[in-house]
């Protein structure tokens, strides 16, 4: 069992520290991945902070890889030694539900198996990619396009796909109207790929300190939600809206800028619940949803899509020695837009 360096969380208050991580043998479906870089997502630091309830310690994060292919098991037919590829927010799933049959392992009816954080099939916990190599069946491991640059493309594995699969199955491409509330390290993918679609695309930000940003990046328009007129003035405007924010925002209120079967989709996680008004819903036969990561396949064709439009995370490339800090700044809204961590600094 190979013995490998990491950065765990010792505690849900204690910053995290440099840590020996023990990875299972490499079994007959089984591909080990050298890490190259590991995307931090918010996810993460609510993971190992307990805001999502308690878990296991010493526990590694990190569902945003991308490395080589280093070994293969006996029986392994879609990966080779030398492959560039990713791992994403799950590792495995039961395979055999009318979900995981479908391709859609995110909404596996006994529960997908995380990359950290989850119990695995053998009863162990599962660690992520603070570490410089992980162990994944082979079913469960995506394949990097060449042209993507590897020091920035992890993010795509979380953020990327978590943006593009809602975009995908509400049917956004040209003559649609798409709102993205937040310009984060989720709402900058949305805006990218929704652009890349061929949508009309709006940034709602709580202010316009990241409008040029958002135009740079494929906005058509930016609008600050602390404007009471904003919402006055695209009243009943879009075809739908992804909302990425993770604290409470007034539902009601963005319902109401959704035209006739608009649908606002959540992606965002607050912990607190969210009032919704029926009747903003009943008036104009619009919908309330929420969608959660993608599939594999799924997952694998955001990536050639991305490799198509040239499409990129913006990302600042960080030491792991800099992790806790990266943490802070995340949580204080201070990164634009995701952090990426080399692996080699383990």
């Amino acid at each position: 069992m190979p013995t490998v360096k990491s950065y765990a969380a010792t505690s849900a208050t204690d910053p995290l520290v440099p840590a020996p991580l023990v990875r299972r043998d490499v079994g007959p479906h089984d591909v080990l991945i050298e890490i190259a870089y590991a995307g931090i997502c918010h996810s993460d630091i609510h993971t190992v902070r307990g805001d999502w309830g308690p878990i296991a310690y010493p526990q590694v994060v990190g569902h945003e890889i991308v490395g080589f292919v280093r070994e293969v098991g006996a029986e392994v037919t879609r990966h080779e030694v030398g492959d560039r590829v990713g791992v994403g927010c799950m590792v495995n799933s039961c395979r055999s539900c009318d979900q995981c049959q479908a391709g859609e392992e995110q909404y596996c009816r006994q529960g997908n198996i995380g990359t950290y954080a989850s119990k695995d099939v053998d009863g162990s916990i599962t660690q992520g990619g603070y570490s410089q190599a992980i162990v994944v069946n082979e079913d469960f491991v995506l394949r990097v396009p060449e042209s993507l640059d590897l020091a920035r493309v992890a993010p795509l594995l979380c953020a990327g796909i978590t943006l593009y699969s809602p975009l995908r199955h509400w049917n956004v491409g040209p003559g649609r109207k798409v709102a993205i509330v937040g310009m984060g390290g989720l709402g900058h993918m949305g805006v990218k790929i929704a652009h890349a679609m061929g949508a009309e695309v709006t940034v709602l930000s709580q202010s316009l300190r990241k409008q040029e940003d958002g135009l740079r990046l494929g906005a058509d328009h930016f609008h600050a939600t602390s404007d009471p007129a904003t919402f006055e003035q695209l009243a009943g405007q879009f075809d739908v809206i992804v909302n990425t924010v993770s604290a409470p925002v007034d539902i009601t209120a963005y319902l109401k800028l959704l035209d006739i079967d608009g649908t606002l989709v959540n992606v965002g996680a607050p912990p607190e619940a969210m009032p919704v008004s029926a009747g903003v819903l009943i008036g104009k036969r619009r919908s309330f949803a929420g969608s959660l990561i993608g599939g594999i396949a799924e997952t694998q064709e955001m990536l050639d899509f991305c490799a198509e439009h040239d499409i990129l995370p913006e990302t600042e490339l960080i030491e792991a020695s800099y992790i806790n800090e990266a943490y802070e700044r995340v949580l204080a809204s201070d990164v634009r837009y995701r952090f990426v961590i080399d692996a080699a600094t383990f």
